[in-house]
């Protein structure tokens, strides 16, 4: 089961504590909130599985490009998502609406501060992170998020 405590920053996995950055707006359930919504959860879908680190996600598919300070710079209003996707799924009557809401635990420019709220909802984590979660867990894996 994945624990992510947002009063922490943290994610817990296996024994292995990794610092993460939730929503800058809080916590909540609500459509275009942009906040990370509490409660239980599941893996519902994976994405990236061998891509190339810093690889740039847009709608869950790789667009070919890698994340470079450059890249950043001529797009500077995009919310990158990189590297691996795990998409939640809200497993409670408060939070079903979590998959629609497009709320993931990915991977995040090395830039991005950690520890530290940030996000428009999704769990954002260090690339190199993403990547050892991403290989253990599995699809319909448990995630709370409190």
């Amino acid at each position: 089961m994945i624990i992510i405590n947002i009063a922490n920053q943290t994610l817990t996995f296996q024994n292995k504590i990794y610092s993460i950055s939730s929503a800058i707006n809080g916590v909540g359930e609500e459509e275009g909130s942009f906040k990370t919504p509490l409660g239980r959860f599941k893996i519902a879908e994976k994405f990236g599985q061998k891509l190339p680190l810093n690889s740039v996600f847009k709608a869950r598919v790789a667009t070919g490009e890698i994340y470079t300070s450059d890249l950043s710079q001529k797009y500077p209003d995009r919310d990158w998502i990189l590297t691996r996707i795990l998409w939640l799924e809200g497993v409670q009557s408060h939070n079903e609406n979590t998959k629609e809401r497009y709320i993931y635990i990915h991977g995040s420019p090395d830039d991005t501060i950690m520890g530290v709220p940030g996000s428009k909802g999704c769990i954002r984590m260090k690339n190199s992170d993403i990547i050892k979660l991403f290989e253990k867990v599995k699809i319909n894996e448990e995630v709370t998020i409190q």
